[in-house]
Parts: structure tokens; C-alpha cells; sequence
């Protein structure tokens, strides 16, 4: 057998000339490539876009019961405070004690 390289110019022209059908054929699936790609990417951003909108509300929504439940700890703290100061100002001062003694080492 000879494998040696064959000179592409010694083809026949007619071969490829006849072939002219199969050029269009491979310019078409390219035009529907770019065309499937065009649509998935904006398929993907409003996919996205709707995501985010989705996150934004709930993360919203989840901030305004955070501070209610902030509020709320808040108000109950003030109330234990004022019902019982002699507690409150003991339990603070020995929480100062006991930081006191943790930061001087």
C-alpha cells in the first residue's frame, strides 16, 4: 500500500464543485447554532433575573421579621430590666467582672 501524502489539487474539481449543496447545509446548522445559543443565554438571564427577584423579596421579607424579632427582644429585655433592676445590675456587674478578668490575662 502507498502512504504517501496525496497532492489535494490532483482531486477532481467536479467532486467538489457538485458539493456546492453541502456548503449551504453546513452554513445552516451554524445560523441555527447561533440562533439556539442567542435564545438559551436570554432563556438563562431572565431565568435569572426571576431568581433574583425571588431572593430579593424573601431576604426582604426575612429582614422585616428579624428586626420585629429584634424589637420585640428588645422591649421584652427592658420590661425584665425595670421588673427586676436589683437582678439586672448584679448579672451585669458580674458579667463585667468575669470580662474583666478574661481580658487581663
Amino acid at each position: 500500500m502507498d502512504y504517501s501524502a496525496t497532492d489535494p489539487t490532483s482531486f477532481p474539481a467536479k467532486d467538489y464543485a457538485a458539493n456546492d449543496d453541502m456548503q449551504d447545509f453546513g452554513e445552516t446548522p451554524q445560523h441555527n447554532v447561533k440562533e439556539e445559543a442567542i435564545n438559551k443565554a436570554q432563556n438563562f438571564r431572565n431565568y435569572a433575573g426571576e431568581k433574583a427577584t425571588a431572593l430579593k423579596q424573601e431576604a426582604s421579607v426575612k429582614l422585616k421579621k428579624g428586626a420585629e424579632k429584634a424589637k420585640e427582644l428588645h422591649h421584652t429585655a427592658e420590661d425584665y430590666v425595670r421588673e427586676n433592676p436589683t437582678k439586672s445590675v448584679l448579672g451585669a456587674l458580674g458579667a463585667g467582672v468575669i470580662i474583666g478578668l478574661i481580658m487581663r490575662r
